[in-house]
């Protein structure tokens, strides 16, 4: 699918970059309820997304020194999980990030994303790009990921009158 890691590295950021609005709303517009959106805040989206970047992060710093990543194999095992554990897990990170304070929130979400380009930089391709089941995943846990949530993201700016 991609020839070289500075293709995914773009249309990752290309991706991304819509979300990057939800860092201009005030926080009461991201504490804001939305019907259709799951109920989720702007928020709850930002928390959602973070997280799963937040584990390629984690395999990202991994595999950036070792050819294995422990963090991959714990996340390949949520997702052999997932019909039965993914609502709940969802709820436990919600839940986890909705006790955070919001600057909290917002560096997070503004900075795990760069932070994972920049390891990904460093990561031998063959450990991620060439790696079909890492590659999947990313993937998953990324731009995939990222669309599947566009409809959230045109919620909550709409709902904030953007």
């Amino acid at each position: 699918m991609y020839f070289d890691g500075l293709s995914f590295l773009d249309e990752e950021r290309d991706a991304f970059r819509p979300f990057e609005a939800l860092l201009e709303l005030t926080d009461e517009e991201l504490e804001r309820a939305l019907e259709g959106s799951h109920g989720w805040t702007g928020r709850d989206l930002m928390a959602h997304l973070s997280v799963w970047i937040e584990w390629w992060l984690e395999i990202a710093r991994e595999l950036a020194v070792n050819p294995q990543s422990p963090a991959f194999d714990r996340l390949n095992e949520i997702g052999r999980q997932w019909e039965t554990q993914g609502d709940a897990l969802n709820a436990r990170y919600q839940a986890e990030w909705a006790a955070m304070p919001m600057d909290e929130v917002r560096r997070r979400f503004s900075t795990m994303p760069g932070e994972l380009r920049g390891y990904l930089t460093v990561v031998p391709e063959t450990r991620w790009l060439k790696d079909s089941a890492h590659l999947k995943s990313l993937l998953g846990n990324t731009t995939e990921h990222y669309a599947d949530h566009e409809v959230d993201l045109r919620a909550v700016l709409a709902a904030a009158g953007r």
